[in-house]
């Protein structure tokens, strides 16, 4: 347990004369457990992209013409990559773009390209690759004679594929060069027709993607909507996350394009087929439900080397616990089983492995939900940081669980707003926290300018990175954690005390005892039972220094 001085939980311990529960955006908590760096995020409806250190404090932003149409990135050599919203009547599904853009450090547009038209559009995510290029996410739009052609049984007046695309950009001349495609049409399997194309037998073709396989109904010409990707350097492979079949598909990048359209061919000898898909068997005809692990999923992508559980896949699982009786999400990560000669494991019936290696939940479920959007990232000490898109609420919690860092998008529909201001669609499509020695951050002036949101008044102090903190050698023990009624606090050492209090996580003070013990050890007993449900948090006081607990009252 750490010792924390008493301004580190910012909103809770600072100035106790101020009502917490009025606050609504901004910076809720900041810790010596958090890990330090800059946090890049774009609020949904605006045009200005932020970073933000772990004070909520705003370091730097950048202003464009267009709203971003999702994803941004800070590049390593300081510009940012960002995706645009453009108008397009026939792709106007989530998640639409319509193009990319590069600025630099002062939001000067760099590069500008377009990837809307009658049969195409870009959406949701880019991904920058270690060569300057840029692999980008695009709707492929085919008629309802080219889609029945290709075996489908059933369809409404067009039919999306989609295709990922490597774009050489040009920064002299403008435009660029696709020098890499993959598409799904090059893909398909069907049963349906065996007069039509594509035919053959979907459950012993997993590498495959089943044209009559449409969980959102015949009609709705989306019917793959891939929401989220990433570049795997070591393999030259990208992990891709299908939205509507709920899985998560990985694809062989050192082909031709050529070797792409076709099923052989790159360092995997497939081709452009699927090596490895994960998340819903019954989208390739095997299994039931009840081997389903992953539902309208986002952000798939390998964890870093170096980083706690490196080489696996991180996943948002958005609608997890749809039905189960709750709504609720999980952080998952999976550990995919491949063969010396670099193929995934596969049984027969499914892709190795048959469950997740972790996953996060909250204590009580149904507080952490985002049906849709979102992401994590799993950061350098092994902390990891969680986007809860609808809601504009970025988390990072720690190897315990416990979360020690909490941020609320200040930005909605109606601009800025202050901090005691009740947001409406301050929705985030994800957020990234940069290492304090990114390259993209080398020489840049990261003063901080002060909070995005009016009404702030924290005093927060920036606790430096580091993997190997120093433990206090006292702690305090709460139990039984949930509880139902009342709770007894144990420490570890004998010391002197000059108080305990506990709030509720809104901030609100509902219990307290100032009076000073000097040889305070074990049960003191806090009785709850009058008390709501949720989470507490309990706060011992001792020579200006605190420790914090959680607990859950249920």
């Amino acid at each position: 347990m750490k010792i924390f001085t008493p301004f580190i939980i910012i909103t809770i311990f600072f100035n106790q004369s101020i009502l917490f529960a009025q606050q609504t955006v901004g910076l809720f908590l900041n810790t010596e457990e958090a890990y330090n760096g800059y946090t890049l995020f774009a609020p949904f409806p605006s045009q200005t992209t932020y970073l933000i250190n772990n004070c909520g404090e705003m370091v730097h932003s950048w202003t464009s013409s267009t709203r971003s149409a999702n994803s941004v990135y800070l590049l390593e050599n300081g510009n940012l990559l960002k995706t645009k919203k453009l108008t397009n009547s026939i792709f106007n599904a989530g998640g639409s773009g319509g193009g990319l853009e590069v600025l630099d450090w002062n939001g000067n547009v760099l590069w500008d390209y377009d990837i809307s038209s009658s049969t195409e559009c870009h959406h949701h995510d880019v991904a920058p690759l270690p060569n300057g290029n840029f692999l980008a996410i695009v709707w492929d739009g085919r008629s309802k004679a080219e889609a029945i052609q290709a075996g489908r049984d059933s369809i409404g007046d067009m039919l999306w594929g989609e295709k990922i695309i490597e774009i050489k950009p040009d920064y002299t001349n403008g435009g660029g060069e696709i020098v890499w495609e993959w598409n799904t049409w090059d893909h398909m399997v069907q049963d349906h027709d065996n007069s039509k194309d594509n035919f053959g037998n979907v459950s012993q073709s997993p590498e495959l993607i089943d044209i009559n396989y449409y969980p959102n109904g015949p009609n709705d010409p989306d019917w793959l909507h891939f929401n989220g990707f990433a570049y795997n350097e070591e393999l030259d492979q990208i992990i891709l996350s299908c939205h509507a079949f709920s899985e998560i598909w990985i694809i062989d990048h050192s082909t031709t394009t050529s070797q792409a359209a076709g099923h052989s061919g790159g360092n995997s000898g497939k081709g452009g087929d699927l090596l490895f898909r994960w998340g819903n068997p019954q989208a390739y005809r095997k299994g039931s439900a009840t081997d389903q692990k992953l539902f309208r999923q986002h952000n798939p992508y390998w964890i870093q080397k170096g980083y706690t559980d490196e080489g696996m896949i991180m996943v948002f699982n958005n609608q997890a616990g749809t039905g189960n009786p709750q709504n609720y999400s999980t952080v998952n990560i999976i550990n995919p089983s491949i063969k010396n000669n670099g193929d995934y494991d596969y049984d027969g019936n499914f892709y190795l492995p048959q469950t997740f290696h972790w996953t996060y939940q909250a204590p009580v479920p149904a507080d952490f939900f985002a049906s849709f959007v979102s992401g994590a990232q799993r950061l350098p000490n092994g902390n990891t940081l969680i986007c809860n898109g609808p809601i504009g609420k970025v988390f990072e919690i720690d190897s315990a669980e416990t979360i020690v860092w909490e941020y609320v998008n200040p930005v909605d529909g109606t601009g800025i707003v202050p901090q005691d201001s009740a947001p409406s669609g301050n929705l985030l499509f994800r957020a990234t926290r940069y290492t304090p020695d990114y390259p993209g951050l080398a020489g840049k002036d990261l003063t901080p300018q002060g909070y995005i949101e009016p009404g702030s008044t924290f005093s927060c102090e920036i606790f430096s990175t580091s993997t190997d903190k120093i433990l206090s050698d006292i702690e305090m023990v709460v139990y039984p954690n949930p509880t139902s009624d009342q709770i007894s606090i144990d420490l570890t050492e004998v010391i002197r005390i000059d108080g305990i209090e506990v709030f509720d996580f809104s901030g609100r003070l509902v219990w307290e005892k100032k009076e000073k013990s000097t040889n305070f050890t074990q049960n003191l007993q806090i009785n709850l039972s009058s008390y709501q449900n949720g989470m507490y948090l309990i706060r011992l006081t001792s020579n200006g220094k605190s420790l914090v607990k959680q607990v859950l009252k249920q």
